[in-house]
């Protein structure tokens, strides 16, 4: 009895160490089938580009297809979640962008938490241009805050879409300088760009990626850059902090996550692999020339970022009593 008892008992054991090793082997032979890089916004995007980019190195390297499947829909939320909800095997990554931090500041319905996705790589770092028409006559960021605050309220701003990264920082800029402005969301940059070159914004947040091909345009005026530093290939205009606005300097960022119930060894693996290709000279100058400026972390490094850029979005959106819900 006493035998049959203790064979009953040691079972659960054997089962628990049989796991084990399966995942340990899974681990070694990761990866051993496709990968699918979710990309929660459309095709043609900075977010879309980077993901085709990297996943045709990784599947060079690697010897395995890397398969982008655009996941478009409610500010990202959709794809995050498809991310967040994917097994944990190092398959299903997600190319996403600041907004997986941000929406939990700003949504009070989300279905899934920031806890739920497991940084990966922080690929590279972004950042939005202050640009005006140049009909306007304003070449700086006084002569435009002296203009707002003379007109009240007939002024706009746009940006490339309701809680974005562009939305959070203009109200943080009408709060500091203390000036009214109407808020003209777009689609994302694109349509925002095209509405600046035609005259219809006084002002646009432009994320870099859009407003690269125009800095050197005889239609426009760049008064200010976001940001921890100023913008490398416009050296001469100052980040918003020195403009005299502070409280902007974190950057945007393009960044690679996996589920959090992935195991450590396959999370940095596929963060090796991942900084290895930004750091390579061809990536490198192709996100330089797409107005990036490249990073290629480590996860370690990249899930502190996450942690302190959360917070400060957080804080932003508080401030500027932005909610989404």
């Amino acid at each position: 009895m006493a035998f049959t008892r203790r064979k009953t008992l040691a079972l659960p054991l054997i089962a628990l160490a049989a796991c084990a090793m399966g995942g340990a082997q899974a681990q070694g032979d990761y990866p051993s089938k496709p990968i699918r890089f979710i990309v929660p916004y459309p095709a043609g995007g900075g977010t879309d580009t980077i993901a085709r980019l990297i996943g045709t190195q990784l599947s060079q390297r690697w010897g395995q297809p890397v398969v982008v499947e655009n996941k478009p829909g409610a500010s990202g939320i959709l794809g995050n979640d498809i991310v967040a909800k994917a097994p944990g095997d190092g398959y299903t990554v997600l190319m996403g962008i600041t907004a997986v931090v941000q929406i939990p500041a700003l949504y009070k319905k989300v279905p899934y938490k920031l806890s739920d996705l497991a940084p990966v790589s922080q690929i590279a770092k972004s950042a939005d241009l202050l640009m005006v028409p140049r009909s306007t006559g304003v070449a700086t960021m006084q002569q435009f805050v002296d203009k707002a605050r003379a007109a009240p309220g007939t002024l706009n701003y746009g940006t490339y879409g309701n809680a974005t990264t562009s939305h959070l920082n203009g109200e943080r800029f009408k709060q500091q300088a203390g000036i009214d402005l109407t808020h003209i969301p777009y689609q994302g940059s694109g349509p925002e760009m095209a509405a600046l070159l035609g005259g219809q914004l006084t002002l646009a947040f432009v994320d870099a990626t859009a407003a690269y091909p125009h800095i050197k345009s005889d239609k426009l005026n760049i008064l200010a850059v976001t940001g921890s530093q100023r913008f490398p290939s416009l050296p001469n205009v100052p980040t918003m902090t020195e403009a005299g606005y502070p409280g902007m300097e974190a950057n945007g960022w393009f960044g690679a996550f996996l589920p959090a119930s992935t195991p450590k060894a396959v999370v940095d693996k596929l963060g090796a692999e991942v900084a290895a290709i930004v750091q390579s000279p061809e990536l490198n100058r192709r996100l330089t020339d797409m107005g990036l400026i490249p990073v290629g972390s480590l996860p370690g490094d990249f899930k502190a970022q996450v942690e302190k850029d959360a917070a400060h979005w957080k804080a932003v959106a508080e401030s500027a009593r932005i909610s989404m819900d």
